[in-house]
């Protein structure tokens, strides 16, 4: 289904060939100021007549490409400006900081037509010498490239384990097929998948391969594919390949050993235990459970998503690792005060379809001009608002936050007296993500020792596959939070899951407090914190380690002794 998303990415796509192609800029422009309308917009677009369109404050021009795009996937003029557009040079208009404009000059000077050639012109300092470009954009470019090469054929584990989820459904209804189950990345929770693998008990190895060849959605590979497995790609939506996927065939005997040992990390499966190690255990003895191959070596059973070979074998018992139903509250939420799609009241009732307890509002604040941050008088009129709908929809509670920016010079957004009336801050960095490791760290460490800070937002800035974060000393931002009482937030989009597992564990040990917040700026975003709790578990979360499992009662006291 066509999303409101979808429109507007193809609109600035039109609006940067239109620059690209030296088209008239007023009209470029007028795209451009749709994209804000569009992403605002509450309804979905897609789905409406052109009166109701306009009714949302879409001009009637923009109104019918809107309704050409959803009977048709594209709209003429989008369709023409694609034609006479090499490939290669569309691509280019991917790169970070390569609008329309700057890649009409790359192409017109240098002559380059693909990322290939942009990569070997930077490489030979020749993009440094165009007027507007220079040295550190040359070298930006040269780095988005190399980061998007080295992630290239990857996917974020939230489509992953969509994709993952309807192959082990379509196996299971395969006559021949026994028992089928994931293994590998997707079943470790991994937050980045470059192959699926599933493992299937079957006594026909033939028939099943035979299925996954004539897949629809797969792309077989023949060539490394064997009697006993299957390998291939997932076709992406241009029909071309895209992620591997593996699938291992065994006999119902052999089931669980093959599931085990293909659902660990080698490092994981080699540490040696009494002079044995996992991997061993598992080739010598059939098992019928998991848990058994690790009683054999008096280990407690280790869940697939710790086995990675890290912190897991010091564990003295299994923990009671935290689930989805733990969580009580949702913290560190948008709405249509900043650039949220669902208002205060939506996003509220959508929390107390979910059965929680309390919601947390955290709009943009002012600095953040780009998503429509909160000016003074504009938080204040949004307290007034949670008032009335805390009377409203009582025992719930709306708590009053703020995504406050961490401004360059480590001060929050605001002054102290508007900071004081929130019930708490979610202090983040948005802007500046160019920083050294020092630079970095005093940074955050200044924000973190503000008296209002509660919870540290999304600790590095990453964005998978799209932006590495920006470089900390972790250790001394961690200890910091813990001297100071600042929650560390695993922010749970896919796109972030930062915190990142690999510092929840020991986060833990410092004695850190870690919060699942969705970061959601529409009612859909909310059930994100589904990926949150998978990073927090992969760190060995219990429900008492993360802030957001507290009762309402509970919660309320922590942010009163927080302010206090």
């Amino acid at each position: 289904m066509l999303t409101n998303d979808d429109i507007a990415e193809a609109f600035k796509l039109t609006a940067s060939l239109m620059d690209l192609h030296g088209e008239n800029s007023f009209k470029a422009k007028s795209y451009s100021s749709a994209v804000y309308q569009i992403e605002k917009s509450e309804i979905n677009l897609a789905e409406k007549n052109k009166g109701e369109i306009v009714s949302a404050g879409i001009s009637e021009g923009m109104a019918s490409k809107i309704i050409e795009l959803a009977q048709k996937g594209i709209f003429s003029e989008l369709q023409q400006l694609m034609d006479k557009t090499p490939k290669g040079v569309l691509e280019m208009l991917s790169i970070k900081g390569l609008g329309g404009k700057k890649v009409k000059t790359l192409w017109d000077e240098l002559k380059i037509e693909s990322i290939h050639e942009l990569l070997e012109a930077c490489n030979a300092g020749k993009v440094a010498q165009i007027k507007g470009f220079g040295e550190k954009t040359q070298e930006a470019i040269i780095k988005e490239i190399s980061f998007r090469t080295a992630n290239a054929d990857k996917m974020h584990y939230a489509d992953a384990e969509l994709i993952a989820f309807a192959l082990e459904n379509a196996l299971n209804n395969v006559d021949t097929v026994e028992k089928v189950s994931l293994a590998g990345q997707v079943r470790r929770r991994m937050e980045i998948v470059d192959l699926i693998q599933l493992v299937v008990a079957t006594h026909s190895f033939g028939s099943v391969s035979q299925f996954l060849s004539e897949h629809p959605k797969l792309i077989p590979n023949e060539k490394i594919s064997s009697p006993f497995a299957w390998r291939g790609f997932w076709k992406n939506e241009d029909g071309l390949s895209s992620l591997k996927v593996e699938v291992k065939f065994t006999t119902a005997q052999n089931f669980v050993n093959q599931v085990f040992v293909n659902s660990a990390s080698e490092k994981h499966l080699t540490q040696h235990i009494q002079g044995k190690n996992l991997w061993q255990t598992a080739k010598n003895q059939q098992f019928q459970s998991e848990g058994e191959i690790y009683q054999t070596l008096q280990l407690p059973y280790i869940e697939p998503e710790l086995r990675e070979g890290t912190f897991e074998f010091s564990l003295t018992s299994s923990p009671n690792l935290l689930e989805m139903s733990d969580l009580k509250g949702c913290l560190h939420n948008h709405s249509t005060y900043s650039d949220g799609k669902n208002s205060l009241l939506q996003m509220s009732q959508a929390c107390i379809d979910m059965g929680l307890e309390y919601f947390g509002i955290c709009d943009h604040s002012q600095t953040a001009f780009y998503a429509n941050g909160l000016t003074e008088e504009r938080v204040i009129q949004q307290h007034h608002e949670i008032e009335k709908l805390n009377q409203q929809l009582a025992p719930f509670k709306i708590f009053k936050g703020i995504e406050s920016d961490i401004l360059p010079d480590g001060r929050l957004d605001y002054p102290d007296d508007i900071l004081k009336t929130f019930d708490f801050i979610v202090a983040s960095v948005h802007s500046g993500l160019k920083m050294d490791k020092e630079k970095a760290t005093a940074r955050l460490i200044k924000a973190i020792e503000n008296p209002y800070t509660s919870i540290l937002g999304h600790p590095t800035g990453r964005l998978l596959l799209r932006r590495e974060g920006y470089p900390l000393d972790f250790e001394k931002v961690i200890d910091a939070c813990v001297a100071n009482q600042v929650v560390i937030e695993i922010n749970a989009s896919p796109w972030r899951l930062d915190l990142d597992w690999r510092w929840v564990h020991i986060a833990i040990e410092k004695g850190a407090m870690l919060s699942i917040n969705p970061d959601a700026h529409e009612i859909a975003g909310l059930k994100d914190m589904y990926y949150g709790v998978w990073v927090a578990r992969k760190g060995g979360a219990t429900p008492a380690h993360i802030l957001n499992t507290k009762s309402l009662k509970e919660i309320e006291l922590f942010f009163a002794n927080k302010n206090n």
